[in-house]
């Protein structure tokens, strides 16, 4: 008969589910809002009548200022039915938002090739569609504006009215002019190339920077989902006291009011059916006192504080019997002279640590040692494995989502194999509480993971 595997938990996902952890993930969806693109190109038309005025009014410079307008006015035309058509909270699906941007794209070069097209400096305007495309757009699609953005800056080198006030001889193509060899088509093929990197290399950021951001939020989102798990259930045994309590008093009352009836009974059914209600309260009583005897100490001595061996007892208790090839043992060492703390219960150490040693059972040889230690100053908890250790490439981002190097169900002895999540949540929920988190390979060998608090962050007074 075939063991069930451990149950899934919140940091835990299938192996198909393993393997891409953005199939479902906000990165791989658009999400431009019409609002937000309406916005951004009301900035672009204020930047560049801007730039006409100090063309025409501080540098007197010479310009197709009637075509430039006529362009403005397009893009400002098109804005407006936008905002028009579609309701202004809508988010554009992939295909219009490419539209909407490639349009962008097309209108700045059209309006940069009426004035200097590569050779003007604001052809860097550029990067503002692509910019956006790269914040709130999935892969393809920026690929898709990146690409015309590039295309025409390259276009631009070869088909664009000279630079105001800049003589027509200046952009021979061969360079040979008297004029400034600064704008010769060497320069603005360069100057083209210039931007093509800068707008790349833009958009890379932005990306980099997006996907990292959702990346975190998701890890987040589950963190505050497995801490609210953890503090209800550590919420319950108060529960259970305080229903023990409010049920105590009218169980009683039946009790009583049973008694007199069994007393007073008539005739012998009667008296039968007031004994089996005594009986019944009794019982019900019992269940109560069981419910309520965990809860009364917890008031006292579990639930508002434990000491250091009883919080690494319950840290190994769950992986005592996970494998037969691993043994799990803790350990509880002093200073001398320092008195042992009594520690606040905080569900999310508890939780950071199962994890600890549950990932630590995947990769131990035969070994697993939970050690805490304490001083007069300090509380230091560590988790020990003789496995291999920690790879360089996973040790240099550990404590990061998605990290991980766990085997996959089939060749895992606790059956999860894990979406990188488990470290990330622990470290998160042990930094809450005011700790400090190591990791390290151990020596001789091994992986160390260590949390370390000041003794007033824990210790209850």
């Amino acid at each position: 008969m075939t063991e069930p595997r451990p149950p899934i938990g919140l940091d835990k996902a299938p192996l198909a589910s393993a393997q891409d952890v953005w199939v479902t993930a906000d990165i791989r969806r658009g999400h431009l809002r019409l609002r937000t693109l309406i916005r951004v190109r009301w900035m672009m038309i204020f930047g560049e009548v801007l730039l006409l005025a100090g063309l025409a009014l501080g540098l007197n410079h010479q310009a197709p200022f009637g075509g430039c307008a006529l362009v403005i006015l397009a893009v400002a035309f098109v804005n407006i039915t936008t905002a028009r058509i579609w309701p202004r909270n809508k988010i554009l699906n992939d295909e219009e938002a490419v539209a909407q941007l490639s349009f962008d794209v097309v209108q700045i070069s059209c309006l940069m090739a009426l004035i200097g097209g590569s050779g003007n400096p604001f052809v860097i305007g550029l990067a503002a569609p692509v910019t956006l495309a790269a914040a709130s757009l999935p892969l393809r699609p920026l690929v898709i504006v990146t690409s015309l953005a590039a295309l025409c800056v390259i276009l631009l080198a070869f088909l664009a009215l000279p630079y105001p006030g800049v003589p027509l001889d200046l952009f021979d193509l061969h360079g040979e002019s008297s004029g400034n060899p600064m704008l010769t088509l060497e320069y603005r093929l360069t100057a083209s190339a210039a931007i093509v990197a800068g707008i790349t290399l833009v958009a890379g950021i932005v990306r980099q920077s997006v996907v990292e951001a959702a990346r975190m939020a998701l890890a987040l989102d589950v963190t505050r989902s497995v801490l609210a798990r953890e503090q209800k259930l550590s919420a319950l045994g108060t529960l259970a006291a305080a229903a023990a309590h409010e049920l105590g008093t009218p169980l009683a009352t039946i009790s009583i009011v049973a008694k007199e009836l069994a007393r007073e009974a008539p005739n012998a059914a009667v008296r039968e059916d007031a004994d089996l209600l005594i009986a019944q309260a009794e019982r019900c009583r019992d269940i109560l006192k069981r419910l309520a005897a965990m809860p009364d100490e917890a008031a006292d001595e579990v639930h508002d504080r434990l000491s250091l061996r009883q919080l690494v007892q319950e840290v190994i208790e769950p992986h005592a019997n996970t494998s037969g090839d691993v043994r799990v043992e803790a350990i509880v060492t002093g200073a001398k002279g320092a008195a042992a703390p009594a520690i606040r219960r905080l569900p999310e150490i508890t939780h950071a640590f199962n994890s600890f040693v549950e990932n630590a059972v995947d990769f131990a040889k035969s070994e697993i040692l939970v050690s805490a230690r304490f001083d007069a100053d300090c509380i230091t908890i560590e988790v020990r494995d003789d496995g291999a250790g920690f790879a360089p490439e996973i040790l240099a981002k550990l404590g990061e989502p998605y990290i991980t190097s766990r085997p996959g169900a089939e060749g895992s002895r606790t059956g999860h194999p894990g979406m990188g999540l488990g470290f990330f949540i622990s470290k998160t929920l042990l930094e809450r509480t005011g700790a400090v988190v190591t990791y390290s390979n151990a020596k001789p060998r091994g992986a160390l993971v260590s949390a370390k608090w000041k003794r007033a962050a824990l210790e209850v007074a």
